[in-house]
């Protein structure tokens, strides 16, 4: 259940109630102007979900090696180094 969000000058004024609401497990939204713009959550939530994010991202080499294998034969062209003249 998401908790009523606070006000930015409530939750500075507040603010350790909403440091131990997060504590506590409860994610603490954070308005400005009405629209929500931050969230705050305990630091051991934020290292879990930064491990999560981190497990689920590619490595590049997998990236590399989920590529598409060409098996067809190409035909190399003669490397010609600035100095050759015509």
């Amino acid at each position: 259940m998401k908790s009523q969000p606070w006000r930015l000058l409530d939750a500075k004024n507040q603010f350790s109630k909403v440091v131990e609401a997060a504590l506590h497990g409860e994610p603490q939204h954070v308005t400005r102007r009405g629209r929500e713009v931050v969230v705050i959550i305990a630091a051991d939530e934020f290292k879990r979900l930064e491990k999560l994010k981190s497990a689920a991202m590619p490595r590049f080499v997998d990236h590399l090696l989920a590529l598409p294998k060409d098996e067809v034969a190409f035909e190399r062209v003669p490397f010609l180094s600035r100095e050759f003249e015509f």
